[in-house]
């Protein structure tokens, strides 16, 4: 599998303080069937230390280590952009920071609090630029949990969807969100959004089990959106088509009532 969203680099944002902290990232990761970990810290005012121009060189430099430690999985580098710095960066800053360092796939920070009215007109602007943009984490926000109908008209516009497989395991205004968008086919990808082995850990697994439990017929789309779909965002390809959902057989017998 592949996980389009993780803080897996050490001691610039709020992921692991150090990197023992990454490696055992790496190693929960791996040992959870995860091949790919993407490397995407955040790109925002209040984490100075992430520096686009070196996150392509720790995220090599963390893949040797790993690869050295026998831990069979790769790290690419990309990072979580809040929006307003996207707005804000110039292009070739932009490019730096696009997810696989592929030059065009751009993973947006969804705001925590209030979507502001011109938050479609600024992600419209910065695809306009000639970006695609994946919006991470938006069944978190309280203005699309009020509106999901929002957040479809945003999918529908062509922005790709990433659901933190976290936010399906515990009933929520989040998950109610995260299981609509995944029944109506708004949402893309599954990532874990991973911090350390304790905050949010970089295991898609529980996600993916309760995602089979609340979306019916979702096995057949869940295989491409860890690893179809994030592929072809990192190498910057079109998405290969979405499968349909598994229809279940209606039962000869009929639903007994106790």
């Amino acid at each position: 599998m592949i996980d389009l969203h993780t803080h897996v680099l050490s001691g610039i944002d709020d992921g692991p303080e150090d990197t023992v902290g990454s490696m055992a990232m790496a190693h929960v990761a791996a040992k959870r069937g995860t091949r790919t970990l993407v490397a995407t810290p955040h790109v925002r005012d209040d984490h100075p230390k992430v520096l686009p121009g070196e996150i392509r060189e720790r995220a090599r430099v963390l893949n040797r280590l790993v690869r050295e430690y026998g831990i069979e999985l790769f790290v690419v580098p990309g990072a979580e952009v809040a929006l307003g710095n996207a707005v804000a960066m110039s292009d070739e800053e932009l490019r730096q920071v696009t997810l696989g360092g592929n030059g065009r796939d751009l993973l947006v920070e969804t705001p925590y609090g209030a979507v502001p009215s011109v938050f479609e007109s600024l992600i419209e602007s910065v695809v306009e630029r000639g970006f695609r943009v994946t919006l991470a984490h938006p069944e978190l926000s309280p203005t699309f949990q009020r509106d999901s109908e929002r957040l479809g008209r945003i999918a529908g516009s062509g922005v790709l969807l990433q659901i933190t497989a976290g936010s399906l395991t515990h009933r929520s205004a989040a998950r109610r969100l995260a299981v609509k968008a995944l029944d109506r086919g708004w949402a893309t990808v599954l990532a874990s959004d991973a911090h350390s082995v304790e905050w949010r850990p970089p295991d898609l697994g529980p996600g993916l089990e309760a995602a089979r439990r609340h979306v019916p017929g979702i096995d057949t789309q869940l295989e491409w959106m860890v690893n179809d779909a994030p592929l072809a965002i990192i190498q910057g390809r079109d998405l290969p088509p979405r499968p349909e959902r598994t229809r279940r057989r209606e039962s000869r017998w009929p639903r007994l009532r106790w």
